[in-house]
């Protein structure tokens, strides 16, 4: 810590931003959207073809299980993707991972398709997530 002439003792904290990456994608005759905000030690990902956020749900790595923990925040509890997706993240990554999946679910090769996209985007760009 390093003292000031006031007498206030001040330390500096290194500042992580924000920081956002989009692309997008056409699956199945369908154009996907995908939004990522890079957090300190996780991450956001939005999937959707229209802006709409209908689920939230959060993954974390845990100590005492090699299956990371997820839970949905926001949504309906029936569909399990978004929790399912930032489950598989939350393993690849190690980090903490949230998603909202924004996708009708009218082909269940969708959200497969969906994922390898994510994990090309992953491979191609590795400091965005």
């Amino acid at each position: 810590m390093e003292t000031v002439a006031n007498g206030d003792c001040s330390a500096q904290a290194p500042v992580e931003s924000i920081t956002v990456h989009d692309f997008s994608e056409k699956i199945l005759e369908q154009q996907v959207h995908f939004h990522v905000m890079k957090l300190s030690g996780g991450f956001f990902l939005w999937i959707g073809s229209s802006p709409v956020l209908s689920n939230l749900a959060v993954s974390i790595s845990s100590k005492y299980d090699s299956v990371p923990l997820s839970t949905l925040v926001l949504g309906d509890t029936s569909d399990t993707t978004p929790s399912s997706l930032a489950q598989r993240l939350t393993k690849k990554t190690k980090k903490q991972v949230f998603v909202s999946y924004n996708l009708p679910m009218t082909d269940s090769n969708l959200t497969l398709l969906v994922e390898d996209r994510i994990k090309k985007e992953m491979e191609l760009h590795p400091d965005k997530f």
